[in-house]
């Protein structure tokens, strides 16, 4: 399993997700879940997966499948000539179901469900920046101002805190603070999402990724921001009253 949460902001998106994928107890591996297309000064487009594996390997397989193409442009749509993020959004479906399509019946005859969640976001052109989740159905809603943030994969521990803290009008930095710390959440609850992770910071109109990093168990930040979030968690239950009866 893994975890992926994204924000959509006034100041731009900034994605997170862990790496850990595991069959079992005994067979856990590490694979990148964030992914992103780029055309400077035209779109960056960032997609995070969490379910089965082989379905989210297949999803992007059949997103980058197009762009391998000679001309690319003089074939079907796809995510580098979309007008809008809309449309966008419309392909990443597309591609879910065309997996579904592919390998549905297979995995129904062994009984294996069709588990798969995507979280996909970014800028195309002069359009505000947008954030959606997609479900294995290949439908989607959308991030609002409202709500924010969006989840997949082991969200509930790490929800907590974004349903406290997360406002549309935060400073990326301040965003990218509050994700980890709910991945510092799930990281000590559940033992299916696992380090490094990897986050990307997008500044609204930038067109260009320009912070993008993977965040290690040796991470100096991350272990003094754990440290710092439990001291602070401790000192601030010490000073509620007890419960009496």
């Amino acid at each position: 399993m893994t975890y992926g949460v994204a924000m959509k902001l006034d100041r731009g998106l900034v994605f997170a997700a862990d790496t850990r994928t595991n069959a079992g107890v005994d067979n856990i591996a590490q694979y990148r879940k964030l992914q992103s297309w780029r055309q400077p000064g035209d779109r960056v487009l960032v997609l995070l997966t969490a379910g089965n594996l082989a379905i989210t390997q297949t999803v992007v397989s059949l997103l980058n499948e197009p762009l391998t193409l000679t001309n690319p442009d003089a074939e079907n749509t796809h995510l580098l000539n979309v007008p809008n993020m809309y449309r966008a959004a419309r392909v990443v479906g597309d591609a879910v179901r065309e997996a579904r399509r592919i390998d549905g019946p297979a995995l129904e005859a062994s009984r294996i469900n069709f588990t798969t969640s995507f979280i996909f976001g970014g800028q195309i052109g002069s359009e505000p920046p947008r954030l959606f989740q997609v479900y294995a159905e290949g439908n989607f809603i959308e991030a609002t101002d409202d709500t924010p943030f969006l989840q997949i994969g082991e969200h509930k521990y790490g929800k907590p805190i974004l349903d406290r803290v997360a406002r549309a009008d935060m400073r990326l930095g301040e965003a990218a603070k509050l994700m980890l710390l709910s991945f510092d959440s799930t990281l000590r609850s559940n033992l299916s999402v696992g380090m490094p992770l990897d986050i990307l910071i997008y500044e609204r109109n930038s067109l260009d990724v320009k912070r993008e990093k993977r965040i290690s168990a040796d991470d100096e930040y991350f272990k003094s921001l754990s440290a710092a979030w439990s001291d602070a968690l401790r000192q601030a239950f010490a000073k509620i009253d007890e419960f009496k009866f």
